[in-house]
């Protein structure tokens, strides 16, 4: 825990500011260097001397910070710690600039780190402070006076220290905390975990007295003209203090302390108490309750009396932010800082009883606060030319995004025991906002991309955040409603708006999620066991002409450079193929053919691929009840993907996506099919474009791969179509140079002699004999470029 961390802390300022993720700097002093052993001890005397003259000028200030500087390793004993008393308790002297707030610094190490530090000397030096205080030395400078809530807050705790002395110190800090700290908090960032620590301390002490004084100053600093001027880190601050400051009670069985801190902070709504504040103090006190088992039935029982009552603080506050109705947009700059406070509380304060108000809540906080992308969208669209969003990076650096993660897995834990009407709600929230994502991203990419990229850069980070959100979110739907209890019609239902949702996110997808690949395989099983849920799957893909000629576009537009378009369609071609056969032929027809000839067309080749791999399954699946509708669909298809292939390759199409396709279709389609007829003569066309003489007999040239198809063909195509493709083939092995022929024809040899076919082994062989006869007849005619015209009408002949 940690508030064990904290104890073992003896700067209580220091461990706020590490746990708030406060990244203000701390030191009264900066040093590049720790001073020595000799620089501290001379330091010692420079500080005896000025007293002893009364002479305090810059040496004196100088060794007063060496001394402040090494505060973390320097051991302040009784004689200095009087010495630096004697220079507060001056009278009618002038001292440098901050020389009574380093005199305060080194007090505090001194009582932070003295074992059992003199009854007489803590006295002396509050009424000393008391003193500087009274004489306004320094003009009581912010920072003088929060090292002087410091202190006092400090001998206050004190564990040795006389009932009488304690309650001295805590007049002196109630006072410098009534009188100065409204104006102080909000002077100075760096000042405020000194402030809540002496405020800290002060609760901490075992005197009762002005215990509810310091509960007012400490839940009322943050107001000013009726407006919260805090943050989440100072949220984050006051919810480890009273860690800090409740675990001490439940160690030391502070049985009124908890009874009264309950009853006055989270059991009675007091006006001038900021509501965010008394927020972040509930959760500290869960945070607290997590490890306050140990001690007596009496303890467990004021514990978890104290624990009830901050569970419903945070529920009232819920409740408070969801009252009108509006889960989704804070109205007001109080609502926002209470939304942000709310979701880093949730997180940090582990396991709290399940409730919608707080469900909503963090549903709202997620979508709006940790992943503020409408926001940033719709500023782009309000002013497209002003000025940049520079608190985007902000964002980025910030604790509420730092702890996304810790917040989603707040999120999903509520959601698992909420009713079926709240899951509901909250499942179309997240749904919405995919596509909301999915729909304002697209164009801010095509603004952005080329233009500013560093921020496209940032704002991409927080939406890739977003991504693993709505994964895990995913995944924790998948296993409340994809059981065998749960309606089909809600498992339907629920699986769809899954993988709509994925294809929104998944130009996101980045790394390879567990969690990801869990819920797909999930969701998949249920898509394909029922028709209707596929079509419905199938037809939320993007509508043709929205993928060709967006209206919402205000720039030129090019279908194949609109990136996050292309992502999303990628998720339908990868995922189509897993439930082809339950996908009707009409709605394939209608919806999935013009998508997938489009992308077969695409400049990258891995989308390029992926189409290609739709139509292989296409053209392998069967639906009993469609037969003849669906085999005629495929070879109606197929005249446009050869068209649509070949005249994208080499350069697009990739040779990969064009054999499978090819050979799909010879073993798929009927025997004799026109289609494979085409496709045949198709490649051979195609083939004879390129220059094979050029290509080296490289098997790698387009031509030569387009051939080497065509030989694979032979194996594959049926007895039909076999003469024309032996035909086809023969006309442009006789064209090809010498020792490219010579490879062909060993590897038909190789091919023919290794078939068992036989009924058409022995034509195969005749025509290999035919076609060897001619090709080497060619050769002694003296004709090493190509056949002459008798031996082209030979070959005819022959064949």
């Amino acid at each position: 825990m940690m508030a064990r961390n904290a104890n073992n802390s003896l700067f209580l300022e220091e461990w706020l500011r590490v746990v708030s993720g406060s990244s203000v700097s701390s030191s009264l002093v900066k040093q590049n260097s720790a001073p020595s052993a000799r620089s501290i001890i001379q330091a010692w005397s420079e500080i005896r001397e000025s007293l002893q003259s009364q002479k305090f000028d810059t040496r004196y200030l100088q060794a007063l910070r060496v001394l402040v500087s090494s505060e973390s390793t320097i051991h302040v004993a009784d004689p200095q710690a009087k010495l630096l008393i004697a220079i507060l308790a001056l009278k009618d002297v002038s001292f440098p600039f901050e020389s009574c707030t380093l005199v305060m610094r080194l007090l505090y190490v001194w009582i932070r780190k003295a074992f059992r530090p003199s009854q007489a000397l803590v006295g002396s030096a509050v009424q000393a402070i008391r003193g500087v205080v009274d004489d306004g030395k320094s003009n009581l400078q912010p920072v003088l006076v929060a090292q002087s809530v410091l202190v006092s807050g400090a001998f206050a705790c004190v564990p040795s220290l006389s009932g009488e002395l304690k309650v001295l110190s805590l007049e002196l800090l109630c006072r410098l905390l009534e009188e100065e700290c409204y104006s102080l908090v909000g002077s100075q960032e760096e000042l405020v975990p000194v402030v809540l620590a002496g405020i800290g301390y002060g609760l901490s002490s075992s005197s009762d007295v002005h215990y509810v004084r310091l509960l007012d100053s400490l839940f009322r600093i943050w107001l000013k003209d009726d407006d919260p001027r805090g943050s989440v880190t100072h949220g984050l601050m006051i919810l480890h203090l009273v860690e800090w400051v409740v675990s001490g009670y439940m160690r030391s069985n502070y049985v009124d302390k908890m009874s009264l801190f309950a009853n006055e902070v989270l059991e009675t709504s007091k006006e001038n108490y900021t509501v965010f504040a008394v927020l972040m103090a509930a959760a500290g006190v869960l945070r607290a309750s997590v490890a306050g088992s140990s001690g007596g039935s009496q303890n467990l029982e004021v514990v978890s009396k104290l624990r009830n009552s901050a569970e419903k603080r945070l529920e009232a506050v819920a409740k408070l932010l969801v009252s009108n109705g509006n889960v989704t947009l804070p109205t007001t700059q109080r609502d926002d800082l209470l939304m942000k406070c709310f979701a880093i509380a949730l997180a940090r304060c582990g396991t709290v009883s399940s409730s919608a108000p707080l469900l909503l809540c963090l549903a709202s906080a997620l979508l709006t606060q940790v992943f503020p992308l409408g926001h940033i969208y719709d500023s782009f669209c309000k002013d497209p030319i002003g000025p940049r969003l520079i608190w985007v990076k902000e964002h980025l650096s910030g604790v509420l995004f730092k702890e996304s993660g810790a917040i989603t897995g707040a999120f999903c834990n509520q959601y698992a025991k909420a009713s079926e009407e709240n899951k509901y709600i909250v499942e179309n929230m997240i749904w919405d906002f995919c596509q909301n994502l999915y729909l304002q991203h697209r164009q801010i990419a095509l603004l952005l991309r080329g233009v500013e990229d560093t921020l496209l850069g940032d704002i991409e980070k927080i939406a890739e955040s977003s991504f693993l959100m709505v994964v895990v979110f995913a995944l924790a739907v998948t296993k409340q409603w994809l059981n065998p209890v749960v309606s089909e019609e809600r498992k339907m239902e629920t699986s769809v708006k899954i993988l709509v949702s994925f294809s929104c996110v998944e130009y996101f997808r980045h790394i390879r999620l567990p969690e990801y690949m869990e819920t797909i395989r999930e969701v998949i099983s249920c898509v394909q066991e029922n028709d209707a849920t596929c079509v419905s799957f199938v037809e939320s893909i993007p509508a043709y002409d929205s993928l060709t000629n967006p209206k919402d576009l205000r720039i030129e537009y090019e279908w194949s450079r609109d990136d996050v378009q292309t992502s999303r369609v990628l998720f339908y071609l990868r995922v189509i193929p897993t439930c082809i056969g339950r996908l009707s032929a009409s709605a394939f027809r209608r919806v999935v053919a013009s998508t997938m000839f489009l992308y077969i067309g695409h400049p990258n080749r891995k989308v390029a691929r992926a189409s290609h791999t739709l139509f292989v399954a296409f053209l392998s699946s069967a639906k009993e009840t469609e037969e003849n509708e669906r085999n005629q669909l495929k070879e109606d298809l197929v005249y446009y993907y050869m068209e649509r292939s070949l005249e994208g390759y080499p350069e697009i199409t990739p040779f990969e996506g064009l054999a499978s396709g090819v050979a799909a279709l010879t073993r798929h389609l009927p025997a004799g099919s026109p289609a494979i007829f085409y496709s045949v003569h198709s490649l051979v066309e195609k083939a004879s474009t390129f220059n094979t003489d050029e290509s080296q007999g490289k098997k790698s040239d387009p031509g030569n791969q387009i051939l080497d198809l065509l030989l694979r063909l032979v194996s594959l195509v049926d007895i039909q179509v076999l003469p024309y493709l032996m035909k086809s083939l023969a006309q442009l092995i006789i064209m090809l140079p010498k020792e490219r022929q010579n490879m062909v024809l060993g590897e038909l040899y190789g091919q023919v002699s290794e078939s068992d076919d036989v009924i058409r082994k022995p034509s195969l062989v005749s025509w290999l004999q035919s076609l060897n006869y001619l090709c080497s007849n060619n050769r002694t005619q003296g004709s090493a470029s190509g056949p002459t015209i008798d031996t082209s009408n030979q070959l005819a002949a022959r064949l």
